[in-house]
């Protein structure tokens, strides 16, 4: 089935991450010393890790889609290779802007003048749990609250509001936001000037929780467990609602992992829309019968070749 696939090959990709994480952790200790050098190999790391997992997603769930696969579409229609093209670009730069933090915060370890360390630095087991458990709601949380600011005030908005040009998303569109929107999301990275911090598992998580967990948010399809109805996970179909009705003054569904957030701030739209029998998740979708073979064969199947041409990528400055 596509969900369990899905899954097998989400925790292959995740233990691959937290092992990246450790050789740049290790790195760190040859080249953090010139920051300009630190960004650059990081930059160079996120643009072959990202474009790589993006590429491979997109190439399995959009390039020759099959019915089965279709059948757990958030929305039934393919986007435009130009739609692609955008987030692409856009994502190259974002990746530029997202590494400056991380280089800095390994530039300050080596200095001395933070409390990073790499490995178990003479802990045990159990602080790194509490630490990791620590880190993953407090980076939620506040990744959900910049995030539903980012939707309440108009001058955030107007930072923001780039990234929902991609209302059908694709696995390259994870990432596509503008420089402050970037800088501030990775602004966490810099926490270990004020605490100690394992190196290994910050970038683990953050290449986790930021791209891996991201990429499936932006696949545009949804697995069949967990399903848009989870009662605590947040899936992509929360994230594709985000991206297709989200506006200023309408978050929808900012938070990333958990649904928490949003429910306390009475921001889920999806239990919203199931409880008025209008839930257009894949699932409510297929139960009504909209996911048949007689719907798949009126679908617009789109030609993504082109962007396999550098031509049309050049097009794109013209």
């Amino acid at each position: 089935r596509f969900g369990s696939k899905s899954k097998r090959k989400t925790c292959r990709c995740a233990r691959s991450i937290f092992s990246i994480a450790a050789m740049i952790c290790e790195a760190a200790s040859m080249f953090g010393n010139n920051l300009f050098s630190m960004w650059l190999i990081l930059t160079f790391l996120g643009l072959t890790s990202c474009l790589s997992m993006s590429g491979l997603a997109f190439a399995k769930l959009y390039w020759n889609p099959s019915y089965e696969t279709w059948r757990f579409k958030s929305n039934p229609k393919f986007p435009k290779p130009e739609h692609v093209r955008t987030e692409v670009l856009l994502t190259i730069k974002c990746i530029s802007l997202s590494t400056m933090l991380p280089a800095l915060s390994l530039y300050l370890a080596a200095q001395g003048k933070s409390q990073a360390f790499c490995g178990w630095g003479g802990r045990s087991i159990w602080w790194h749990l509490g630490c990791l458990g620590a880190l993953l709601l407090g980076i939620d949380f506040f990744e959900w609250a910049y995030h539903y600011m980012g939707h309440q005030v108009p001058a955030m908005w107007k930072q923001h509001k780039s990234h929902h040009k991609f209302y059908n998303p694709t696995p390259f569109s994870v990432i596509a936001d503008e420089a402050v929107d970037q800088l501030m999301r990775t602004a966490p990275m810099l926490l270990s000037v004020i605490m100690p911090l394992n190196m290994d598992v910050l970038f683990g998580l953050f290449a986790v929780m930021f791209y891996a967990y991201g990429v499936y948010l932006h696949s545009g399809y949804e697995l069949a467990w967990p399903d848009a109805h989870h009662p605590i996970i947040n899936t992509s179909f929360q994230h594709y609602l985000h991206h297709a009705e989200g506006a200023v003054g309408k978050p929808r569904h900012t938070g990333f992992f958990i649904k928490l957030w949003d429910q306390l701030a009475d921001g889920d739209s999806t239990a919203h829309m199931f409880q008025m029998g209008k839930c257009t998740c894949s699932k409510c979708s297929r139960e009504r019968g909209e996911r048949s073979v007689e719907a798949w064969k009126k679908v617009e199947r789109v030609d993504y070749s082109c962007l396999l041409s550098p031509k049309f990528w050049l097009q794109a400055f013209a």
